[in-house]
């Protein structure tokens, strides 16, 4: 059905199906060739009318919280990833299980919560900061100089790694794949050594 878009009332939202794919297309061959997966980040995208579409293309949903989570688990099926700076105690129990992957942003977080995630199937991660600022603007940069997301190669406890099988990172916003090179030589040389005890990795957004 052809229509002017500029007739539309205001405010909405147009979503070109035919550009949505394209670039769905161009992801899941990226995917396939790189022998990974994408997620679909929701704070940046939520358009649950469309997740049937981006369902065929995509692995499943990266969620910060538990709302966005339960969105991804119920809207878009796939794996369900979750990562927050703090998880309240009386949320904890539907994250366990409605999420496939959960990354804690600290150890004493992970401790806090260890003996429960432990007698669950998921898996869990631990948030790095490798300490690799690629940001014009630090507002947005989890990297910057007192930044309390992830946890720096000075405190990392090897001791705790138990039940931890794998790690993450985010120090990236609307830049490209030179900054996220430089991103991933740094988390090597750091964290190179834990890198080889997991199983999976998270390069964030």
């Amino acid at each position: 059905m052809n229509f002017d878009i500029y007739k539309l009332k205001t405010p909405c939202y147009v979503v070109d199906e035919e550009m949505l794919t394209k670039n769905l297309e161009i992801l899941k061959d990226t995917a396939d060739r790189a022998g990974c997966k994408i997620l679909l980040a929701q704070k940046a995208f939520s358009m649950f009318s469309v997740y049937p579409l981006i369902r065929r293309y995509l692995s499943g949903t990266a969620a910060s919280g538990l709302y966005e989570a339960r969105l991804g688990y119920e809207e878009m099926g796939g794996e369900t990833h979750i990562f927050s700076a703090a998880y309240n105690e009386d949320e904890f129990d539907e994250i366990l299980s409605i999420c496939d992957h959960i990354v804690f942003n600290s150890f004493s977080q992970w401790e806090k919560y260890r003996d429960k995630a432990l007698k669950s199937d998921r898996m869990f991660g631990i948030r790095i900061n490798p300490e690799h600022s690629t940001q014009v603007h630090g507002i947005y940069d989890p990297c910057s100089r007192g930044s309390r997301l992830g946890v720096t190669a000075k405190n990392f406890r090897e001791d705790l790694l138990e039940g931890i099988s794998g790690l993450h990172f985010h120090t990236l916003c609307e830049q490209n794949s030179d900054d996220l090179i430089s991103t991933v030589a740094v988390v090597e040389e750091k964290f190179g050594e834990y890198l080889k005890k997991m199983n999976w990795v998270n390069f964030g957004g």
